[in-house]
């Protein structure tokens, strides 16, 4: 048995380790990706380009703005890339210290939750931006300019993406609170009502101040949560649960 210094030691050493490895994969793919930022903010938005009236076109207020967005949109991309690396540093680092039933429950749970964010980037980008645009762009009065500043546009992408990623967590977050027993089905059916009025009141404090925008939010939240429950029974079924949290298995 080692010492317990030298074993806090040994960890933080490899914590460092795996915290450099992770940082420098991201650094690798933005130095990869750095010649085409230009192109990669033109991607990102297009949705409200497309949108724009004719002979439109977005502005940028910051001197150095023209500069630093399009490198920011390139280290998001990077970041999204290196994210399965990321992800296995993470893993490798806590896995020694989680019991066999726990890695079973983990490792699963970690893969959807990375997929779900990504598919609710994904819907933010293909559904809800071409939706929000096109009402915001009927909606403008006449003789006014309708355009926006580069560095707003990126914030309200990334408040967008993250409010989207996040409530597509959701079907995780319900299939976890079973699954370690924090919560039964029958209490997560007899929330319903409020988890309704609470997917409304989120989608207002999270989305843009439009009618439109919080319906796309809080719909699939909803749909999400019963997603959440159906998926959570049929795991429940399987005999899981009653195995979920023995401490006799061996780590």
């Amino acid at each position: 048995m080692e010492p317990p210094e030298e074993s806090f030691l040994s960890h933080l050493v490899e914590l460092r380790d795996r915290l450099v490895r992770a940082l420098s994969s991201i650094l690798l793919v933005f130095l990869c990706l750095f010649p085409w930022a230009k192109e990669l903010y033109a991607l990102l938005a297009q949705p409200l380009l497309a949108r724009l009236p004719s002979g439109g076109q977005m502005i940028a207020t910051d001197v150095v703005g023209v500069f630093l967005v399009p490198m920011k949109v390139a280290l998001l991309v990077a970041f999204l890339i290196a994210l399965p690396y990321v992800l296995y540093q993470v893993w490798a680092f806590v896995a020694p210290g989680l019991y066999a039933h726990e890695k079973r429950l983990a490792l699963p749970l970690v893969a959807v939750s990375v997929f779900l964010f990504f598919v609710g980037m994904a819907f933010a980008y293909f559904l809800v931006f071409p939706t929000v645009f096109g009402f915001m762009a009927r909606i403008a009065p006449e003789g006014v300019a309708w355009m926006t500043d580069i560095e707003k546009y990126l914030s309200f992408v990334m408040g967008t993406f993250m409010a989207f990623g996040i409530a597509f967590e959701v079907p995780v977050i319900v299939v976890a609170l079973v699954l370690i027993g924090a919560v039964e089905l029958r209490t997560l059916r007899e929330w319903r009502a409020y988890v309704i009025v609470g997917a409304f009141v989120v989608g207002a404090i999270l989305t843009p101040p439009d009618v439109v925008s919080q319906l796309m939010l809080a719909i699939p939240l909803c749909l999400l949560y019963e997603l959440g429950m159906q998926v959570a029974r049929i795991v429940q079924k399987t005999g899981f649960r009653g195995q979920r949290f023995e401490r006799t298995e061996d780590r």
